[in-house]
């Protein structure tokens, strides 16, 4: 028997498809979480064979808790609206064994699970697709000071957090501008968090 957890923050899709998997013969739900942190708990608490998450959850998202749950014996699949490169890139990072989108259907979703148990990746082919036609450009440090951007930290705090010049700082907020094809940081930052590359 296939023991899964599911995390969802729909009450809603979290029931149906509680119920979806729970009608397959060989697969039982031992769990249901609203978010990240509970999963993590309940993953510690029931020892499924499979975490089955979406993405945007309040509290921790599902790629936070699958970066936490790597060195768990419980193989992670994102299941999401979002076919972001940014997102598929972490998830990956993540060791996670799959990536689906919400509207495959059902028996897509238990297949799928059937062939992660034996070993096997699945990633939805619409995912592939996008993640080779968009790469991250940006480069780590470029990556840093948009995310403390993001966060709305201003370059004199950022130039003293990462011990740089604001001249640097400026430089490299150019650069990403640049690189982006953005006429202001408001519009890199939305850029980076629609592409997923943001945490």
């Amino acid at each position: 028997m296939i023991r899964i957890v599911i995390a969802e923050d729909q009450n809603l899709l979290l029931g149906a498809l509680g119920a979806l998997l729970d009608l397959e013969e060989d697969i039982t739900v031992v769990g249901k979480a609203a978010n990240g942190e509970e999963v993590l708990e309940l993953v510690r608490e029931t020892r499924p064979d499979i975490c089955l998450m979406d993405i945007e959850m309040p509290v921790m998202t599902g790629l936070d808790a699958a970066e936490q749950l790597k060195a768990e014996d419980c193989k992670v699949i994102i299941l999401t609206t979002f076919a972001r490169p940014g997102y598929f890139e972490r998830a990956k990072k993540a060791n996670v064994r799959g990536y689906l989108l919400k509207d495959s259907p059902s028996e897509t979703l238990a297949n799928s699970i059937r062939q992660i148990m034996k070993g096997k990746r699945i990633y939805s082919p619409e995912l592939i697709d996008i993640a080779f036609e968009s790469e991250n450009p940006l480069t780590p440090r470029e990556m840093e000071i948009i995310q403390l951007l993001g966060e709305g930290k201003k370059t004199k705090a950022i130039a003293k957090e990462l011990h740089l010049s604001d001249g640097t700082i400026r430089n490299y907020v150019s650069n990403t501008l640049d690189k982006l094809e953005v006429d202001n940081r408001i519009e890199a930052i939305t850029k980076a968090r629609e592409k997923g590359w943001l945490k």
